[in-house]
């Protein structure tokens, strides 16, 4: 299903792409108004109102990123982003999206994740994949295949992880052109980011690229090791050089918040070409995991406030994946809007919950939406009215197990085959002692809704 020819029409997709590169300023919110007249759904319809009042709001730092993709990006590249990300992954595929998830009575997603494959030419500490087989692959035709089966679901944006996606760079480019109406993104470690694929990215125009990095070079070598800082920068180089697609993502933890949140770090990244950027916390996952990596509850609460004022002032989107719940409404995993699969197959509810029902070799992606695990997600979602506290492993203590257990899920780590229970007890105190901040938050964000709806009235 071609969500563009059946919703707008490519030649006219053109001509009003072609009339914005003129003068984006003036000419981005009139095209918004021609879509207005075309797109019905309420949520399609409020995301495009937004977007016009951005770029009509001369401070809005959306309105400076939206501007910066005219200067810094290929033609291509923005083609295929108002095509395939606006328009199929965010307006026409979920619309249809709702349809069958109400027909099926289960959870369709907005974007999955998958790994290509398990390996990876680096070692970094706390890595949430290190307890998976590392000669595991997902062969090209069943890479396709699910992107397929998603498609018929209306999910237009798939993410690669890993190990270390570009290892299959050709695979990956292959399918950006053969499913030229979606959008992909891999989180890659930067180390094989060359001149060569930078241009070939920027050429597909549907296929971005989020560098890891922890911080300046001491804080990013003393996780991923010696001269790795130095390979993420030259990768964005080539990146920016190419006028290719990029942001970054950063995970937070017990020994780099500073870094990670440190307003000339995120300068420096929006300065190297960074349109976007992910912010993760460390989860214990593993034999080898370290609970005392864990973020304090203190710097959690730092993070959820630094994050949105940079919102407000930089010309870069930025996600936190923990602390943006309430944006969301909670949890979005287990196929509320994502899920995992891993490059053994298993389809797992997300990518830092290492249990599963289902293995994709073995079953539709529809099946898997179905099964068990998945269907325990659907049924306790979200899993605190506080979404400050989304996640059932890390902020809600035995949520998870019971969900597992109900389910008869097995673990998807060959190398330990972790006891939920023990995952569960060595997240306990960190979920323990963030509940008084995430209440705190909670609190200040429901006055301020308050306050708005009667300044509204």
């Amino acid at each position: 299903m071609n969500q563009i020819a059946h919703g707008i029409g490519d030649n006219a997709l053109k001509l009003a792409l072609q009339y914005m590169e003129d003068n984006p300023e003036e000419h981005v919110p009139k095209v918004i108004d021609l879509l207005l007249a075309l797109i019905k759904p309420e949520d399609s319809r409020k995301k495009l109102v937004a977007a016009k009042r951005v770029m009509q709001e001369p401070g809005n730092p959306y309105r400076g990123l939206i501007l910066r993709g005219f200067d810094e990006l290929e033609p291509a590249v923005r083609k295929r982003f108002v095509s395939n990300f606006v328009l199929n992954a965010s307006m026409f595929g979920p619309a249809h999206a709702k349809r069958l998830a109400k027909k099926y009575d289960c959870n369709i997603p907005w974007a999955i994740l998958l790994d290509p494959t398990s390996a990876c030419n680096l070692k970094c500490k706390g890595c949430w994949a290190a307890e998976y087989d590392k000669t595991d692959t997902m062969e090209f035709a069943l890479l396709d295949r699910i992107i397929r089966e998603g498609k018929e679901m209306g999910i237009y944006f798939y993410l690669y992880s890993g190990g270390e996606p570009t290892l299959r760079k050709t695979d990956l480019l292959r399918l950006a052109a053969a499913h030229d109406d979606c959008m992909f993104l891999a989180f890659t470690n930067g180390t094989l980011v060359d001149r060569e694929f930078s241009k070939a990215l920027a050429e597909v125009g549907n296929f971005m690229l989020a560098f890891s990095i922890e911080g300046f070079e001491e804080a990013t070598d003393s996780r991923r090791g010696t001269g790795t800082y130095h390979k993420v920068v030259e990768g964005m180089r080539h990146m920016r050089e190419a006028r290719a697609p990029f942001g970054f993502s950063a995970c937070y933890h017990a020994k780099n918040t500073e870094s990670v949140g440190d307003e000339k770090f995120l300068d420096f990244l929006i300065e190297q070409g960074c349109m976007f950027g992910w912010y993760f916390t460390y989860v214990p996952l593993g034999k080898d995991a370290d609970p005392d990596l864990i973020a304090r509850a203190d710097q959690r609460f730092y993070m959820a406030h630094w994050v949105r004022e940079m919102r407000s002032r930089k010309p870069v989107f930025l996600m936190d994946f923990w602390n943006d719940g309430q944006y969301v409404d909670g949890c979005i995993a287990g196929g509320r809007s994502y899920l995992h699969i891993n490059a053994a197959g298993d389809v797992e509810p997300c990518a830092f919950i290492h249990y599963s029902n289902a293995n994709i070799r073995t079953v539709s992606l529809l099946d898997a939406l179905r099964s068990p695990l998945f269907m325990e997600f659907r049924e306790n979602q979200p899993f605190n009215t506080n979404h400050f506290r989304p996640c059932p492993l890390l902020d809600n203590a035995g949520a998870l197990a019971e969900m597992v257990k109900a389910s008869g899920a097995r673990s998807t780590q060959p190398l330990d085959e972790e006891d939920v229970n023990g995952l569960t007890a060595r997240c306990a105190r960190a979920a323990t002692e963030w509940t008084p901040s995430a209440d705190r938050l909670w609190e200040d964000e429901c006055a301020r809704h308050a306050r708005q709806d009667r300044i509204q009235r």
